[in-house]
Order: C-alpha cells, then sequence, then structure tokens
C-alpha cells in the first residue's frame, strides 16, 4: 500500500461518542434472521441513557419488522465522511420495541422529518425501538 492515500483516524473518547450521537440523526440499523441480512436507514434519538430508533409501520408483513423479531444482537452506525475528515460510531446490542406514551410533538422534537417513499401519510405509524448500547465504538479522523 505504498501509494494508496489515507488519513489516520483514533478512537473517541466516550465524551466524544455522547457529543456525536446527540448532535446526529440518522443512521443505518443492521438485522439478521439466521444467515439472511437486512439493513435499513432510520432516524434516531439519543439523550445520553438510550438510543431510540423509529421505526414505520405500515403492514404486518414488512421485512423489516419480521428482521427485528428475529435479531437478538443489531449494529447500529452513524458516521460522516469526506476526503479528509471523518467519524463513525458503531453500536451493538439487543433492540427492543420501547413501550412509552410519547405524543406527535415529542416525536417531532426527538426525530428530523419522516420521508415518506410511496406511502399516504395517513397509513404510516411509528414505533419505537431502544438499541442497548453493550458496545460502542467511536473512531474519527485525527487532526
Amino acid at each position: 500500500m505504498d501509494h494508496a492515500e489515507y488519513v489516520y483516524t483514533s478512537g473517541m473518547t466516550e465524551s466524544d461518542i455522547d457529543e456525536y450521537l446527540r448532535a446526529g440523526e440518522h443512521g443505518i440499523l443492521g438485522l439478521a434472521d439466521g444467515d439472511d441480512a437486512y439493513a435499513v436507514p432510520l432516524s434516531y434519538h439519543y439523550d445520553g441513557d438510550r438510543l431510540l430508533l423509529r421505526v414505520s409501520r405500515h403492514d404486518d408483513e414488512s421485512e423489516k419488522g419480521r428482521f427485528l423479531g428475529t435479531t437478538d444482537t443489531a449494529a447500529f452506525v452513524c458516521y460522516e465522511a469526506s476526503t479528509n475528515e471523518s467519524w463513525s460510531i458503531h453500536v451493538r446490542g439487543p433492540v427492543r420495541e420501547w413501550e412509552s406514551d410519547v405524543g406527535e410533538a415529542t416525536l417531532n422534537e426527538w426525530f428530523p422529518p419522516f420521508r415518506l417513499f410511496d406511502e399516504a401519510v395517513a397509513n404510516v405509524e411509528f414505533s419505537l425501538y431502544a438499541l442497548e448500547m453493550e458496545t460502542v465504538i467511536g473512531r474519527k479522523t485525527v487532526e
């Protein structure tokens, strides 16, 4: 790799991870069912204690819902990257539906606007899932 361009990265401190997670809004959730994998972009909310994921529900047969029910340990990655600067945070742990009576005003405060894809607004509902943060690893470009 004598001719490959690269930048150095290092591990993040706990306070760096907390800061980046609090400032972020989106990531990729990786789920599994046996040998089958499934990844989906989701919006998240992190309050320092828990990582909540906003999951849309529009039918009972959704692939996302099926994989949520079969995954023992989920992986969630949020990141930003450009040619010279980058950071990423990788969270692993069980993901379970979070039972709470959160109203629409709170959802709008916690999460960015939902991106509709070929769905009628009236047909979309949300569930919140909590990802237990058993393992958290963060890396960022060394300045």
